[in-house]
């Protein structure tokens, strides 16, 4: 059995910051400073997305919360509390405000990685949540608890060995994000250029070289019509190229924890995957709010540029919580069309969302659907994009599927590292089945 270090004996700082003077309305879209929120802070990584930016007058007020590299950051306040990452160093010079605690270990005792994948840890995670829950309004870490968490004792060495292991699976998981970005960036090209810019056409009427293959030029009209899109091709409502499916309304009565019941997935799965805190249902409300792997899947309420949003399911199968539609195809579109369509309306889709925002939320419904117009081309066209886009979205779908063992192999041994049940030198042999 380890021992324990109390973290308050062994760290630089632990410390939170605050909301410049002016609120939201003050932030910059870009500045010398990046200010970190809670919604950077997740427990897989450091998100980019919503970062804010503040002056360097700001920044001097908020001089005592400077973030460092290898920082830890944890969320101590509101529905995110106990999410824990390390800052990534692209946002630095940085400052945190006040729902995000730096934690800064002294290095010559507790390396900032192994420390970071402590706190992720299942049993961490679990009473980081229970300490956040006791308090009398909302969930809330303070400084006190923090200097109380327990670490194991572990060799610095080891720890960096621990740290080394876990974090060569994450750092495939990272790269598999990025190839994932890559690969929607094409899609949303190709996209754009045949049903939105109508590049072929465009190109054919200015007398320019071709620059697709001869069969697939041929495809393409000569010249746009009065309504501006290509001879013979058709406006037609978003809502009428899929069919729609809302997730069921899971209430409190439905959750349980049968051996039998199944994750139920709300826009927190969407984002993080299945967790210790995802509920479970057993009640079945009907096959059709059955997914699995491979479901096109379209978050239409929350947050408009963090919430809505298009998504490929890889987290086996689940039931579908309101608030997401299954996007299934009708027979009109294929589905990675669907996938390539959505992903480049996601700008759209948050600004109309933005527009009918109540208290932080917004949401895009199928009467809105009904109003937005895509162009739909001849079906030769329609095939022959899917020709090109199923190779790119297969590809997608393997990527999000591998990274989704990587996780779980991840999450498996992270807590037997960590209690040393296993030593980073029994993986050599390790055998994934020998130890689940």
């Amino acid at each position: 059995m380890r021992g324990t270090l109390r973290l308050g004996d062994h760290c630089l700082k632990i410390g939170s910051g605050a909301t410049p003077r002016g609120g939201k309305e003050a932030y910059l879209t870009d500045g010398p400073y990046s200010l970190i929120r809670s919604q950077n802070v997740l427990n897989d990584r450091f998100s980019i997305g919503g970062l804010a930016f503040i002056s360097q007058e700001q920044a001097d007020q908020l001089s005592n919360v400077e973030v460092q590299p290898n920082d830890v950051l944890l969320n101590i306040t509101g529905d995110s509390v106990a999410r824990v990452c390390q800052v990534d160093p692209v946002v630095l010079p940085a400052r945190v405000n006040q729902h995000v605690a730096i934690i800064r270990p002294q290095p010559e005792v507790i390396d900032p990685r192994f420390l970071r994948y402590f706190m992720v840890s299942p049993e961490m995670q679990a009473h980081m949540l229970g300490l956040a829950a006791s308090g009398a309004t909302r969930n809330a870490l303070t400084k006190g608890m923090i200097e109380k968490f327990e670490i194991p004792a572990v060799p610095l060495p080891e720890q960096r060995a621990i740290a080394a292991t876990l974090g060569a699976l994450d750092d495939k998981i990272e790269l598999n994000r990025k190839m994932n970005a890559t690969l929607e960036a094409m899609a949303r090209a190709l996209f754009r250029d045949w049903f939105v810019d109508f590049g072929p056409t465009r190109a054919k009427m200015e007398a320019r070289a071709p620059y697709l293959y001869p069969d697939l030029w041929a495809l393409f009209p000569d010249r746009l019509d009065d309504e501006g899109k290509p001879e013979e091709w058709a406006f037609e409502p978003l809502l009428d190229q899929a069919e729609w499916v809302n997730g069921a309304a899971y209430k409190n009565m439905h959750f349980s924890d049968d051996p039998d019941a199944l994750p139920v997935i709300k826009i927190a799965e969407l984002k993080n995957g299945v967790t210790g805190a995802t509920q479970r249902t057993a009640t079945d409300l009907g096959a059709r709010y059955l997914i699995d792997d491979g479901e096109l899947l379209f978050s239409w309420s929350g947050n408009p540029d963090t919430s809505i949003d298009t998504f490929l399911w890889t987290g086996g199968k689940a039931w579908l919580n309101q608030h997401i539609f299954a996007v299934r195809p009708n027979g009109k579109r294929s589905k990675p069309y669907l996938h390539a369509l959505l992903k480049f309306l996601k700008p759209e889709f948050a600004e109309l969302a933005r527009n009918k925002q109540t208290t932080g939320l917004g949401h895009v419904t199928k009467a809105d659907m009904q109003r937005m117009m895509v162009c739909a081309a001849s079906p030769e066209v329609h095939n022959a994009f899917d020709r090109l886009i199923e190779p790119i979205f297969n590809q997608a779908l393997g990527l999000q599927t591998e990274t989704r063992t990587l996780a779980q192999t991840r999450d498996l041994l992270l807590p037997r590292l960590m209690s040393g049940e296993l030593r980073v030198a029994d993986l050599a042999s390790f055998d994934q089945e020998a130890v689940a």
